[in-house]
């Protein structure tokens, strides 16, 4: 076998085996769903690559986030998705605020003086959407994890999260 190939099947073990710890027990569903579901929100704002930053810190400083859960939401918003979100949140911010001075469809022409009605249009999309994505991602994600779990002979997984609470120093 290739050393690729070698490579490429010992990431993928790798990960995979992650994943299932992830789902497993270390964290509640909620924490799993809310790492994700923060990661989610943190990927949709347009942070031009700080966001990754702000992954790292937030790791860093919380014991209960996933860190899996929290990195995993890069995947689902990467870099060629987001151009169809930015353009969404523009669309969407120019409804509830109304059109842009300078701005039209049938030219591509923009005047740099509407570049703070643009920017306000499209953050104000942004955050809404961001927050539609945050509550969808947590749904998804609570109830993946809660179904891989009931799956793999977790009885009670409800109860089992409660009592890990509970039990935490």
């Amino acid at each position: 076998m290739d050393p690729l190939r070698a490579y490429v099947r010992s990431t993928r073990a790798e990960l995979k085996g992650e994943l299932e710890a992830s789902l497993d027990g270390e964290y509640t569903p909620q924490q799993v769903a809310g790492s994700f579901a923060l990661g989610v929100f943190i990927t949709a704002l347009p942070t031009l690559g700080t966001g990754f930053l702000l992954f790292v810190l937030i790791a860093y400083l919380f014991s209960g986030v996933s860190k899996l859960a929290l990195f995993s939401s890069v995947i689902v918003l990467n870099p060629a998705v987001k151009w169809g979100v930015y353009g969404t949140s523009f669309w969407l911010g120019s409804v509830l605020l109304g059109p842009v001075d300078g701005v039209s469809r049938s030219e591509l022409s923009l005047s740099l003086s509407a570049a703070p009605e643009v920017v306000a249009r499209l953050l104000l999309g942004n955050l809404i959407l961001a927050v539609l994505f945050t509550v969808v991602g947590y749904a998804a994600a609570y109830r993946l994890t809660a179904a891989y779990r009931r799956r793999s002979g977790e009885i009670g997984v409800v109860e089992g999260a409660l009592e890990r609470v509970r039990n935490r120093p």
